[in-house]
């Protein structure tokens, strides 16, 4: 508890010195970027766990590095956010000007999935990296496109947490893997219903959860799926944000993956 309330302070109050590096990759003539934040803390008796972060259509990664702070959350692991470019329409950008990520498999020249390649290796020869542990997570249209990671480079993932966006179709021929899924009941960008459907999908037909056994921790549920899968909601009743008390049980569940 202390620990958590000593890290909860270091944040409120921008106590926190750990400083990025800054990676730029070149993907098919196009610069891009990444801000990586290296292991502060030994895994023990392993190597070190990846976790990309992908941020919202029109964000930062370096607004997502402050706002979500995995980095701190997870000490054991190194930590990866990701930039986005523009091309892509959004919601409120039908323009494509902000910076976002492609929303379906070959889209774009498969631009982003290239770009998550080129990191996966980079990292891997910088590293060392726990080929087994690697981790992404996404926030709207960053988590739209977690879902294209899925159905495009699921076998290199472990397991995956999307918030604030649907799965839709994308998920019809996924292999099953472990995913925490976050949703606000009044997000006014992305229709909660929408959500729920894919939160249904997996639950149903992808995983086939045993609902019975399922464990609750307030907004949280816990239901265990085919072949060791996990699936865990955070259904909140605020909008499109991602609630920073559903950030410690996301590290906690990629730690169960």
């Amino acid at each position: 508890m202390f620990m958590w309330f000593a890290l909860f302070l270091a944040v409120l109050f921008g106590l926190t010195t750990q400083t990025p590096k800054t990676e730029t990759f070149t993907i098919e003539g196009t610069e891009r970027q990444a801000l990586v934040y290296a292991n502060t803390q030994a895994a023990p008796k392993v190597d070190a766990p990846l976790l990309l972060v992908f941020h919202g259509h029109g964000g930062q990664a370096q607004f997502a590095a402050q706002r979500f702070r995995l980095h701190e959350l997870w000490p054991q692991a190194v930590v990866v956010y990701l930039q986005g470019v523009p091309g892509v329409e959004g919601i409120t950008d039908k323009a494509g000007a902000k910076s976002g990520w492609q929303k379906n498999p070959g889209e774009l020249q498969d631009r982003d999935v290239k770009f998550v390649d080129a990191v996966l290796a980079r990292m891997a020869q910088q590293y060392k990296i726990d080929t087994k542990r690697v981790y992404a997570l996404g926030h709207s249209n960053g988590a739209r496109f977690v879902n294209v990671l899925w159905a495009a480079r699921g076998d290199k993932f472990a397991a995956f947490c999307s918030a604030s966006a649907q799965g839709g179709l994308l998920l019809r021929d996924v292999k099953p893997k472990s995913i925490f899924m976050i949703a606000g009941e009044k997000d006014p960008i992305v229709p909660f219903a929408g959500q729920k459907l894919s939160v249904d999908y997996v639950r149903e037909k992808l995983l086939k959860t045993d609902t019975a056994k399922a464990k609750s921790n307030g907004y949280a549920r816990f239901e265990t799926g085919v072949s060791g899968t996990e699936l865990a909601t955070y259904l909140h009743p605020g909008g499109h944000e991602v609630p920073q008390a559903a950030l410690p049980l996301v590290v906690e569940f990629f730690q169960r993956h």
